[in-house]
């Protein structure tokens, strides 16, 4: 019965987060126990530390695997359905192209930090978790982590001139930010912020 309820709930591959399990007149205990006795029984997966999935059928000897980045996600940028994180650091200025540098350790900023930075490991992939500077909302995420981004765009960015200011505003763009949207967070950033929308030539280019 758990296992066709956990088939239903997430479907194959897909992360099944032990601590936000919850099922109605089973206790905490006996359903750590009842998912051990699954992944014995080779119907889950274990992925780390509290983390396990139903593995789909492959032609590989090993089994499917689960992606990093949906871990990631699942743990710590999502919860339930609305977003409560965002990728921060190297990763994020590396996919919006303003550095070729590939990081290989994962920052997050995410609502479910404990603490203003800890680092930890998922399946031997280092983890850098930070409490966010106001509450991550789906309303604000974006937003945050563009500014988070422009808070350190003189220590990461690897192109400059109109081409960093290009960059900076089709991401805006994409996601129809303004000027007045960053503004209402500005204040919980240091005023350096303001010093690298100058010198990045943002401020001429990004709508009011």
């Amino acid at each position: 019965m758990l296992y066709d309820f956990l088939k239903q709930q997430y479907g194959e591959n897909e992360p099944i987060i032990i601590s936000e399990l919850k099922i109605e007149g089973v206790s905490n205990n006996t359903l750590r126990q009842k998912i051990k006795k699954l992944t014995d029984d080779g119907f889950l997966k274990r992925y780390d530390t509290g983390i396990y999935f139903i593995p789909k059928k492959s032609i590989f000897k090993s089994g499917s695997q689960l992606p990093i980045d949906k871990v990631i996600s699942s743990k710590y940028l999502q919860d339930t359905e609305n977003p409560c994180g965002y990728l921060t650091g190297i990763m994020f200025a590396n996919q919006i192209g303003v550095t070729s540098q590939v990081s290989m350790v994962y920052e997050v900023v995410t609502n479910k930090a404990s603490k203003d930075y800890r680092e930890t490991t998922l399946a031997k992939t280092k983890v850098v978790l930070r409490k966010p500077r106001v509450a991550v909302t789906k309303e604000n995420y974006r937003i945050l982590q563009f500014l988070d981004l422009l808070k350190e765009i003189d220590q990461i960015a690897e192109v400059s001139g109109d081409e960093l200011a290009k960059r900076l505003i089709a991401y805006l763009k994409a996601y129809t930010l303004t000027f007045s949207d960053l503004e209402k967070y500005l204040s919980f950033y240091p005023d350096k912020i303001y010093k690298n929308m100058y010198e990045t030539g943002l401020l001429h280019g990004i709508s009011a």
